[in-house]
């Protein structure tokens, strides 16, 4: 049988072999990213143009209808009622 020694020695060497070749790969991505930000222009966003009306709103928006009133209690209500079950 193998001594308990070698073995944890492999495995720190894996260990160590792993994580060089994570750090090494994340550093090169790290500057290729880096590369491409300087390479890669950014986007300008684009002029939209303004619309000359100004359109006016109801002045019954401010208020909300009864129905929509009733419908939003009948939901909180029945949201209550599962809720204590």
């Amino acid at each position: 049988m193998t001594n308990i020694g070698s073995l944890l020695g492999d495995a720190a060497a894996l260990m160590v072999t792993g994580m060089a070749v994570v750090f090494v790969f994340l550093t090169i991505l790290v500057y290729l990213v880096r590369l491409m930000s300087k390479l890669v222009p950014a986007e300008a966003p684009q002029n939209i143009p303004v619309p000359t009306t100004i359109k006016s709103k109801p002045a019954s928006s401010s208020q909300v209808s009864p129905q929509v009133v009733a419908a939003i209690s009948a939901a909180v209500h029945q949201h209550r009622k599962a809720a204590i079950k």
